[in-house]
């Protein structure tokens, strides 16, 4: 089964009121643990790599890492990039075997986001390759996107309107609360849901997308801070918030910091406990489980698309 597009996968998630799960990729490991959940739990999936993915592991090796997980899953898995920043990038990516791209033209001026959308939906469709955009600031810090608290926006919904008419965009990252990083909020967890509603209603069969939604489990950062991290007030998105956003139109929830923790807390904890060990493979192991263990728990109880293939 080749790589395939998220346009089938979405129409199903909408109407069946649940997301799907959109993985942050960097290496083998976090491929295998992934991939490995979603055949487990016959889950839709979109394997996502970021401009920081492509800088460390090379654009050649992650294409060629993800071949072999659908070869060797069956699985039908979209592959995408997270957070574009430019039209080259973009091309680049439509060129280099992606069927999904995200152009992020959120730092522009409404006018001019479009005017990049559009470019990039032009070129992309062209090519059979769906597009996703943002609309609205999320805060928080993700490889090189980093916007301060005091600059970030909520999506506003009439012009969520005039943007998927004028640019012929695919999906939408909205902004209604979310953050990137570990830091999502200071004090108690709140989500425009209203907003969300409004978006959802005045776009109707059209798929929304939420960033910066790790729930941030603090199994995880207890252990990392426990064998020596210093995590100390990390909180993320509680489960039951995008549980309930599926059911608003998200048809896509971006995770990452919930990888990079499942997988750090595990190699923090076999190293302190094994001193004298020093082959990769002894302590990646069990956070390639860490990982599956991880994915398979959002797939069945926080994206809610188990057995949806």
């Amino acid at each position: 089964m080749p790589l395939v597009t998220s346009k089938e996968m979405f129409e199903k998630a909408y109407a069946g009121g649940y997301a799907i799960g959109a993985f942050n990729v960097n290496n083998m490991e976090i491929i295998q643990g992934i991939v490995e959940a979603a055949k487990v739990e016959q889950a839709p999936l979109i394997l996502q790599v970021s401009a920081g993915a492509r800088k460390y592991a090379s654009h050649i090796y992650l294409m060629k890492l993800v071949e072999a997980a659908v070869e060797d899953s069956g699985l039908p898995i979209c592959l995408h990039l997270d957070h574009g920043e430019d039209f080259e990038i973009c091309k680049a990516c439509v060129d280099g075997g992606f069927t999904s791209v995200m152009i992020d033209g959120s730092k522009h001026s409404f006018e001019d986001n479009i005017e990049l959308t559009k470019r990039v939906v032009d070129y992309a469709h062209n090519k059979g390759v769906v597009v996703e955009a943002e609309l609205g600031k999320l805060a928080g810090v993700e490889d090189a996107v980093k916007v301060d608290a005091k600059d970030a926006t909520y999506t506003d919904p009439d012009q969520a309107v005039e943007f998927v008419e004028r640019t012929g965009v695919d999906s939408l990252a909205i902004a209604i609360g979310t953050s990137h990083g570990a830091y999502k909020f200071k004090g108690k967890p709140e989500l425009d849901f209203a907003r969300l509603e409004k978006i959802s209603n005045m776009l109707p069969n059209f798929p929304l997308v939420l960033h910066g939604a790790s729930t941030v489990i603090p199994a995880f950062v207890e252990e990392c801070n426990k064998y020596g991290g210093k995590l100390d007030g990390a909180q993320g998105v509680p489960e039951d918030m995008l549980l309930k956003a599926g059911t608003f139109g998200v048809c896509k929830i971006n995770i990452d910091t919930d990888l990079r923790l499942a997988m750090t807390a595990s190699v923090r904890k076999y190293l302190m406990e094994h001193p004298g060990d020093f082959d990769p493979r002894q302590y990646l192991k069990p956070a390639r489980q860490a990982i599956q263990d991880m994915v398979a728990h959002k797939i069945r109880n926080v994206l809610n698309c188990s057995n949806r293939l």
